[in-house]
């Protein structure tokens, strides 16, 4: 094998999307999610001396949270993200011979310009190549006959010094890679929305758990997400009702907290710290708030020097080029989020941008301070679940957020065939109801090490609608 990677050429895209209706609305900064269409992506992708094989990937185009700005609506959301990947299917499909990153990186340029000359946010711009690239691995995992972890050890995918890596310059990629060791089980962190019930309710007894109580009995969670609105007063009186509950029902717990930009000013973050300092059941463990997410809208994210406070600060959604983690540490920002919707090769970036930073602190006599975390935009049953599980067990991360199979009913608008095959293939995932399975708050991660990108069973493409039809979805 090249060190450089496997040379391939992407035949042809093929784009469907399924809508998504939410069995619990999902209340997340300003907004509340209850549909929303999910993308299916399918490359028909040549490999160098091995033929053409076929990868799949998919993610939910969700509104307002790639972009959150008031003058566009929640299908124009999804149609800037559907541009998003037209666009890369265009810029992808029969262009010349390259590694899987090398064709990412020979097209990231134009398509973010392309994506800004159009309007869209930075996010939404980098979708499309996000969603496509899974695609290409997949085939390349397939066509080597190797998991997607095997494939990264090796370097099959030809990650390299690189123009728009000038901070890793030097960086032993061959000699790193193989260092990642996947994990074999990960713990699920569930989230605590806005509008989740903290009480037990007679629904409970239906298919799915709907209150935290509930929740927690069925799955047995010991890590948590709670989402913040942005007034300290609510917030931390909101919190200690949620930490109450944690105490009582999850003893020992963890949890971190996600702003989703609604601080809009340092007064106002500082405001939130002075409250939660008086409040008992955060004063008394203290240690157990892991981080804050993204608390500062993404246009203020890089303006100066962030408050100094008693958690890490965590970047989500202003992580949107390839260089956001690194002009954020100068910010103050230590950690970043890994997701599926913002890239794979990204998400290896950034990983090993920490291991190059914590060996420095290390050398200088510092403890290592910087960290990424696995964070879900609502990941559905099937495709988009398992490649993000996946990631996040390459990348060795202890917890992930897992909140598709809260919101959402298993495979939705999936035909009973299609998750049957999914339940077959990847039992130590799915029960017989095909709902993601957590025992004593983990996932069973053993299946997703077979040939290809972390699935054994593929989505029927008969059941899917064209992707021009994505925005009268939500």
């Amino acid at each position: 094998m090249r060190s450089e990677g496997i040379l391939l050429v992407v035949r042809a895209v093929d784009c469907g999307v399924r809508p998504v209706a939410l069995r619990l609305p999902f209340r997340f900064g300003a907004v509340t999610l209850a549909r929303c269409p999910q993308l299916f992506v399918r490359a028909t992708v040549e490999v160098a001396g091995r033929g053409s094989w076929q990868g799949h990937a998919a993610e939910l185009m969700v509104p307002k949270w790639f972009d959150k700005r008031a003058g566009f609506s929640h299908a124009q959301n999804v149609e800037h993200l559907a541009g998003a990947v037209e666009r890369t299917v265009q810029a992808y499909a029969g262009d010349a011979s390259a590694s899987a990153f090398e064709l990412f990186q020979r097209h990231a340029a134009a398509l973010a310009d392309t994506g800004r000359q159009a309007g869209t946010t930075e996010l939404s711009s980098a979708f499309g190549p996000a969603v496509v690239d899974r695609a290409v691995i997949d085939a390349l995992c397939r066509a080597l006959g190797v998991s997607v972890f095997d494939a990264v050890a090796r370097n099959a995918i030809g990650l390299q010094p690189s123009a728009l890596l000038p901070d890793l310059r030097g960086f032993d990629w061959n000699g790193w890679l193989p260092t990642l060791v996947p994990r074999p089980h990960i713990e699920a962190r569930h989230t605590i929305g806005l509008l989740d019930a903290l009480q037990a309710l007679p629904a409970d007894a239906g298919p799915l758990p709907v209150s935290l109580p509930a929740v927690i009995a069925r799955y047995g969670h010991r890590v948590f997400k709670i989402k913040l609105g942005g007034d300290p007063q609510a917030d931390v009186q909101r919190l200690g009702e949620v930490l109450a509950v944690l105490d009582r029902d999850a003893p020992g717990h963890r949890y971190t907290l996600d702003g989703n930009e609604q601080y809009g000013d340092t007064a106002a973050l500082l405001d939130l710290f002075a409250r939660l300092a008086v409040l008992p059941a955060y004063a008394v463990r203290p240690e157990a708030l892991l981080y804050l997410e993204q608390p500062v809208p993404r246009d203020r994210s890089f303006d100066g020097a962030l408050p100094a406070l008693p958690c890490p600060l965590l970047m989500d959604e202003a992580d949107g080029t390839l260089d956001a983690f690194v002009r954020g540490r100068d910010a103050g920002w230590h950690g970043v989020s890994s997701k599926g919707c913002k890239g794979f090769h990204k998400s290896l970036v950034n990983r090993a941008r920490c291991e190059r930073w914590n060996r420095a602190a290390q050398r200088d006599g510092q403890p290592p301070a910087w960290f990424m975390s696995a964070e879900d935009l609502t990941c559905q049953a099937g495709l988009a679940v398992q490649q993000d599980l996946a990631l996040a067990a390459l990348l060795g991360l202890a917890h992930a957020e897992r909140n598709g199979h809260h919101y959402a009913d298993g495979f939705g608008a999936a035909p009973a065939a299609e998750r049957q095959a999914f339940v077959q293939a990847h039992p130590d995932l799915y029960d017989a109801g095909a709902r993601l399975r957590i025992t004593g708050g983990r996932i069973d991660l053993h299946s997703l090490a077979g040939p290809g990108y972390a699935h054994a069973a593929t989505p029927d493409w008969s059941a899917m609608q064209p992707l021009s039809q994505a925005a009268a979805l939500v």
